[in-house]
């Protein structure tokens, strides 16, 4: 029997993951988290072949997540499900150490054969992905976001959605002032001068869900 720990802060998305695993009799979810911290919480006292992540959590990052899980539990799987698109995040979530990335509307069928493949020790990369990373593996011509570390397209995103710095500063637990490091950062790197271009940027790039 496969066990997952499943972790996402939207009831009804877990509802729906429930509901599609329930078509394998192989597959049994052990445990849920709606935070970061109650996944860690929860990976230090139970057994489990695959944690399936969102990227979205309210106190971290999924990808910080990933690293995180296999650290504490090297040999467990981690896939990530997402509703941001393949190619935002896909390249990072494999660098981080996924075994996969999947969308939210990805069919059941596909979600339990990339359990399944996790489990037994390889990965779920679409076509897609497969073609974008070698791509990016043989291209210095990367596109503005791809530039930015998985902290900055982070910071990005919060922005892009309206929120205020001392709003992100709460969200990803740093000072304000570290939050204003970073804009400027990402403003240099993407050769931008206010906060309307990056969300234009952002909009413009399917960088929001």
């Amino acid at each position: 029997m496969i066990q997952v720990l499943l972790v996402d802060d939207h009831l009804i998305a877990r509802s729906g993951v429930r509901l599609m695993l329930g078509i394998a009799d192989d597959i049994t979810i052990v445990g849920e988290a709606e935070t970061a911290r109650d996944a860690l919480l929860l990976a230090e006292r139970l057994e489990f072949d695959i944690a399936i992540v969102d990227i979205a959590l309210p106190d971290r990052s999924g990808l910080d997540l990933i690293k995180l899980i296999k650290a504490r539990r090297p040999k467990a799987a981690v896939l990530m499900l997402s509703m941001y698109a393949e190619d935002i995040y896909a390249v990072r979530a494999l660098r981080a150490g996924a075994s996969g990335y999947l969308t939210k509307n990805s069919p059941a069928p596909m979600l339990v054969a990339a359990v399944r493949k996790a489990a037994a020790g390889g990965k779920h990369l679409s076509p897609e992905l497969v073609e974008r990373v070698v791509d990016m593996a043989g291209s210095e011509d990367l596109l503005p976001h791809e530039q930015l570390s998985d902290r900055e397209l982070e910071v990005l995103r919060h922005i892009a959605e309206g929120a205020t710095l001392v709003r992100i500063a709460e969200q990803l637990h740093l000072s304000p002032h570290t939050v204003t490091t970073y804009r400027t950062r990402i403003l240099e790197k993407m050769g931008m001068a206010s906060n309307v271009e990056l969300a234009r940027y952002a909009f413009e790039n399917d960088l929001l869900p």
